[in-house]
């Protein structure tokens, strides 16, 4: 792996890269809390089958850039600063793979760029709008984001987490995976990306952004590139019933179910989803 800072958007991204420079693009987003480090379990696999990887940390996150305000985080700029990590590569396309919130800047990247889109791999988030709407009527799903609601308060969530040596976001993920996912030096590699200044402030903000800075009303919502959706069955933040809501704004979708798997599902089964991502490239 090879650490570097690309700019892209107005700001410099760390991005963590590996694999021949010739090879397909593939550029994979993380979500929240995470940072690169958690797409460890495949970029080696994916940079060794011939892909050139970019793992950037998103803006906010780790050592990438840190842009102050709540409208800095929006998912239309966000979608932008994908687009410019392709610019920066030299390429036309490439193949974008996201999970959590990184899920959802893949499927609005999708819908604003589709021409810069090769394929789409989205692990356990639905489509934007999906989400919106779903989220609304749904009591049940309701129940399960309330963090959301939570994450607009100023100050508290970030003051709260930081205590215990951020025992909050720590147990968030050790309850909500299965055992032995996330080991002690995971989480002290977590601890550290979380205590950069200013980082965990930029984090929540894509929370506070996605309910008072949303994205701009689109002609068409629908996803025209060929599209995976890769879905954990025992996620306790998102339902199930959304996965098919959202393929199904897909001109070519499909979904791939792992019935024993947790929203943490490239860490679980990463061997499974490593070759659902390779082998998506070569249908």
């Amino acid at each position: 792996m090879h650490h570097t800072f690309v700019e892209t958007n107005g700001l410099r991204l760390h991005v963590v890269q590996a694999g021949p420079s010739d090879g397909q693009l593939v550029i994979l987003l993380h979500g929240f809390p995470e940072f690169w480090y958690g797409w460890r379990h495949q970029i080696d696999t994916l940079a060794k089958t011939g892909f050139c990887v970019w793992a950037p940390d998103q803006r906010g996150y780790n050592l990438s850039d840190k842009p102050s305000g709540i409208a800095a985080y929006g998912l239309d700029t966000l979608a932008a600063d994908v687009v410019g990590l392709i610019d920066a590569a030299g390429r036309q396309k490439a193949v974008i793979v996201g999970h959590d919130w990184g899920a959802a800047v893949a499927w609005w990247t999708a819908v604003l760029y589709p021409e810069r889109i090769e394929r789409l791999i989205v692990l356990n988030v639905p489509h934007p709008m999906v989400m919106q709407r779903f989220a609304r009527r749904d009591m049940g799903q309701m129940l399960r984001s309330w963090y959301i609601g939570f994450f607009q308060l100023p100050w508290v969530p970030e003051a709260l987490s930081h205590l215990g040596n951020w025992s909050m976001p720590v147990q968030t993920l050790r309850s909500t995976s299965r055992p032995g996912t996330f080991t002690d030096a995971d989480l002290q590699q977590y601890r550290t990306a979380w205590s950069q200044p200013g980082a965990f402030t930029a984090m929540v903000n894509w929370y506070r952004a996605a309910l008072q800075k949303p994205p701009a009303r689109q002609p068409s919502i629908r996803v025209t590139v060929p599209t995976l959706l890769i879905w954990g069955v025992r996620d306790q933040f998102l339902k199930r019933e959304m996965a098919q809501l959202s393929v199904d704004l897909c001109d070519t979708g499909r979904i791939v179910f792992f019935e024993n798997a947790t929203h943490w599902v490239q860490h679980e089964e990463a061997q499974r989803v490593n070759e659902l991502i390779t082998d998506s490239n070569s249908r």
